[in-house]
């Protein structure tokens, strides 16, 4: 970016034990001790609770069964009596822990970060829904205590129904209380923990379909609509932002046609790449359209955009390029202002394309307070083509040599492609491409050009 360099900032760095296999007693909770110390938020070790890793995010109980013994919660009004055999296996042989409780009350108190499936009797009464002719009550309110844990139904031999019923409701499995035996809860525990793990997801990956869907849709509707009513000007535009899989980037643009007549357009620069300087690339397009409709140009419109880039910028070092053009309404003439932006390239018949003067050329936005930005008036005549760009066009490698294509490289190129016959949609289109195969691969810049075109 033809611009001072901010001086480089110092970037910081990026700044519980296995219970014992339950024993049963006084028919009430198993592991005594475990379920004294077990509380909601114990903590333990990342890799075993499911704590936050460094994104942030919580991996699903279900994950962390691959490299942990399972723990399996029995929610049972008699668990004391229950012909369940607690010597379980998982599949590599390690014993499932199992804990139990008479009731929901308990059962949250015992649900800590290493529980990994829950088995619940469907007889259990759900609290405060006594009487509500609901038969599943007690495995929705579980399902709401515990969205990311595996959950089997307990049902009896004569409650099939209401069990098929369960899973249709969102538990994994059910199993039948009086063909339960040690072997076949313990597949039917690991079935449901990677059931529950597949279908987490599954869901993980249909959300963030929809989140990038919506981004798109988004980032689509904040690029610009020229508004060119009246104007006998032809546009053309090409955007390419440099983040992966991202429709919007720092670069920015506008064309819009003021009530006398003067078509003004505008292209800028957000210093970096990311989704912050692309968000504050459209407060700036934005703010310049609005600016534009309300009679403002020149130093005044660019002076006010720096009041806007320095309220709305999250670091006091980022800055951004500008390059405004108001073209008169015969559009024969224009008015040229640069705030540390490479100057528009400027293509007549009959003589090579060449870039305007950049002698005024003034500070990019943000950089120096009460900046000035002088208005050059330069002639364009009858037939033109007017070319506004960003530095993601002339910066990209040439070939080996690891030199940048630059100004003087663009114009020649530009300059062979309309001797080609090239012009609108195809010229920009090539142009880009060009540049890119000419990188030896996709740009790190994002890139944004358009295209101004009066015919005789």
């Amino acid at each position: 970016m033809p611009a001072p360099v901010p001086r480089q900032r110092a970037i910081p760095a990026a700044d519980g034990g296995q219970a014992p296999a339950a024993a049963q007693s006084n028919g009430s909770v198993q592991d005594s001790a475990e379920a004294r110390t077990a509380a909601p938020h114990t903590a333990a070790p990342a890799s075993e609770s499911g704590a936050p890793d460094r994104t942030g995010t919580a991996p699903d109980r279900s994950e962390t069964a691959a490299h942990t013994n399972l723990t399996l919660l029995l929610i049972q009004n008699d668990p004391g009596g229950s012909p369940i055999v607690p010597d379980l296996l998982d599949q590599s042989g390690k014993p499932i822990r199992v804990r139990a409780a008479r009731n929901l009350t308990e059962a949250e108190r015992l649900l800590t970060d290493d529980v990994h499936c829950i088995l619940l009797d469907l007889a259990l009464p759900a609290p405060g829904r006594a009487g509500d002719g609901d038969e599943l009550a007690v495995l929705k309110h579980v399902l709401e205590l515990a969205p990311r844990h595996a959950v089997l139904a307990l049902t009896g031999a004569d409650d099939t129904e209401r069990g098929a019923e369960a899973v249709r409701v969102g538990a994994q499995d059910y199993l039948v209380r009086d063909e339960l035996d040690g072997r076949l809860l313990s597949r039917a525990i690991r079935y449901a923990v990677e059931r529950k793990r597949s279908d987490s997801a599954e869901r993980r990956l249909a959300e963030g379909r929809v989140r990038a869907q919506e981004n798109r849709r988004l980032e689509r509707g904040l690029l610009p609509t020229p508004l060119l009513d009246g104007s006998s000007l032809r546009f053309a535009a090409r955007y390419r932002p440099g983040r992966s899989r991202a429709l919007l980037g720092g670069d920015f643009y506008d064309v819009v046609r003021t009530p006398d007549g003067t078509v003004h357009a505008m292209i800028g620069d957000v210093c970096g790449h990311g989704p912050d300087e692309a968000a504050l690339g459209v407060e700036l397009r934005i703010a310049w359209r609005a600016l534009t409709l309300a009679g403002l140009c020149g130093d005044q419109l660019l002076g006010t955009l720096q009041e806007v880039l320095e309220h709305e910028r999250s670091d006091d070092e980022i800055f951004a390029t500008l390059c405004t053009v108001d073209i008169a309404p015969d559009g024969r003439r224009a008015g040229l202002c640069l705030a540390g932006h490479p100057s528009p390239l400027v293509a007549r018949p009959g003589t090579p394309a060449r870039l305007l003067p950049y002698d005024n050329n003034g500070p990019a936005l943000g950089l120096l307070p009460h900046a000035r930005w002088p208005r050059t008036q330069v002639e364009l005549g009858a037939e033109w083509s007017l070319m506004l760009y960003t530095d993601g066009l002339i910066e990209g490698r040439v070939g080996d040599t690891g030199e940048r294509l630059g100004q003087e490289g663009m114009v020649e190129m530009i300059r062979r492609q309309l001797s080609a016959g090239l012009s609108g949609e195809e010229l920009l289109r090539t142009a880009v491409n060009e540049v890119r195969d000419l990188n030896g691969g996709e740009l790190t810049d994002d890139v944004a050009v358009l295209l101004l075109d009066r015919g005789a």
